[in-house]
């Protein structure tokens, strides 16, 4: 049971569950590709004798390729974990954010004592459909939630009154 299903009270309702974008594997798929062509590049280097310059500058490049690969899968685990652990929706009553495993963060603030809901989005985030939102209430707010999957549509269920 997620966690929006758990403490979701009586005569409360779902309206909508908003996704992290997966834009979050970004840096990652990044890594990755550089990894992947410094390995390409040091295991295509002629092979030399050995002790010779050559022969360190390709075991080198090996190293390092295989390093930022370590990084890569890394990064792309963190982004997988933090994706598959972030909830944010909204209720009838509430808007929910909770992020984490083992350290969880959560916030939540009342549907009626919202007054504005900041949508930040970039030219790739406008391009790719995400961005950050920031609501802010009477006495507090979220915090800033970077990297939301349509973040137009989260303000709209937000702040729409029956």
């Amino acid at each position: 049971m997620s966690y929006v299903e758990h403490v979701i009270q009586p005569g409360e309702t779902l309206v909508y569950r908003a996704p992290l974008h997966w834009i979050v594997y970004a840096q990652g798929l990044v890594l990755a590709a550089v990894g992947v062509a410094i390995l390409g590049y040091g295991l295509g280097m002629p092979a030399a004798d050995p002790g010779g310059w050559q022969a360190v500058l390709r075991i080198a490049l090996l190293a390092v390729g295989a390093l930022v690969l370590l990084v890569a899968v890394i990064s792309l685990t963190a982004a997988f974990i933090r994706r598959h652990t972030t909830e944010i929706a909204v209720t009838s009553r509430r808007a929910i954010y909770k992020t984490g495993v083992v350290r969880r963060i959560t916030s939540e603030i009342s549907v009626d004592k919202i007054e504005t809901v900041l949508v930040d989005q970039g030219v790739l985030g406008r391009i790719l459909n995400f961005g950050t939102i920031v609501i802010r209430g009477t006495g507090g707010g979220l915090e800033p939630v970077r990297n939301i999957g349509d973040p137009l549509t989260f303000r709209s269920k937000l702040t729409a009154r029956p």
